[in-house]
């Protein structure tokens, strides 16, 4: 086997995104002393971004009605970046008030999700990041703000939805403020071809202001499309430890590609993610212990790591990002 210095190593981040898209799709409540030991457990495994959860109305999801608490805890420990969901202007105006380095503005693709799920339509996402940025900007708040294409790769509800809609949408977020953008494929419907294919277009359009893909295994193909993504050049992935997380509209589907998956994945390909997979396992089971009776996804938890750990087998091509 060969082994590569750190030095030239690409690097990738993984963004923790369990305690806001998984549990939000969990009936169960988990309490806030669990959410506050696993994210301390997560930064102790080398996790140095998490999104912690979502400034939304208690009474919508009660699941995240601590945000703010839960918040306050992620921003004491040294350089892990912590983010929030927030769906309109009052749940910006929170972010801000609390001091989140990030916050994710969702809009989907598609129109019928979008109007399904916020009750807008997509351009009118656009007016309220315009909004959003006004109010960031007269609070002299460094927050950063990222809009969020969801259902890039199609939906339940309207199917397909046109590439050239989804490359509208992420321009006019960073026309009306949006710091950076990123891509997700909310119910699984994306492939590997697919992804190369949008990804690429959304890259050569914005450039490095395309920070993030998120990904759902909903029919198996995860990890394939976030290893598309690297092929073109994405070093950001969201993700969500045992996979949990879903979409209220494809029922029963399993939900995000799972952190310690993709990390394997990610570290075997040469790239240094900086996470420490055993710890992550470890973390796995203790959740797995608060979520007693739902369903869990993911493969290495069951295999273990292989004998040899995580050496890379040859060097890694990095695509040019000219």
């Amino acid at each position: 086997m060969i082994s590569h210095p750190p030095e030239t190593r690409p690097a990738a981040l993984v963004r923790e995104v369990g305690l806001r898209d998984g549990l939000q799709s969990i009936a169960a409540v988990v309490p806030t002393a669990h959410k506050l030991a696993w994210i301390t457990a997560a930064h102790a495994a080398g996790q140095r971004e998490i999104e912690v959860g979502s400034f939304v109305p208690a009474r919508l999801l009660p699941q995240l009605a601590d945000t703010a608490e839960v918040l306050a805890h992620a921003l004491t420990l040294p350089g892990l970046v912590a983010s929030v969901l927030v769906p309109n202007l009052r749940g910006a105006e929170r972010a801000i008030e609390c001091g989140a380095h990030l916050m994710v503005v969702p809009l989907s693709a598609s129109h019928a999700h979008s109007l399904a799920n916020l009750r807008k339509t997509p351009d009118e996402v656009v007016a309220e990041v315009a909004r959003i940025r006004a109010a960031r900007d007269a609070a002299g708040s460094r927050t950063l703000i990222e809009g969020g294409v969801g259902t890039a790769f199609g939906c339940t509800l309207q199917g397909d939805v046109a590439e050239s809609e989804v490359l509208r949408l992420m321009q006019a977020l960073l026309d009306a403020g949006a710091d950076r953008v990123s891509l997700a494929d909310t119910v699984g419907y994306a492939d590997p071809h697919g992804v190369e294919r949008l990804f690429g277009k959304a890259r050569a359009l914005v450039g490095d202001r395309l920070a993030c893909a998120h990904f759902h295994d909903t029919r198996g193909m995860g990890l394939a499309n976030a290893c598309a993504a690297w092929q073109t050049g994405v070093r950001r992935f969201d993700a969500s430890l045992a996979g949990i997380g879903g979409c209220p509209h494809a029922p029963g589907a399993s939900g995000n590609v799972a952190t310690e998956d993709l990390a394997f994945m990610l570290e075997r390909m040469g790239a240094d993610t900086g996470l420490h997979l055993p710890a992550l396992l470890a973390l796995r089971e203790r959740v797995q212990g608060w979520l007693a009776g739902e369903t869990l996804h993911g493969t290495l938890w069951r295999a273990g790591l292989p004998r040899g750990g995580l050496v890379p087998q040859a060097p890694v091509p990095v695509p040019s990002l000219a």
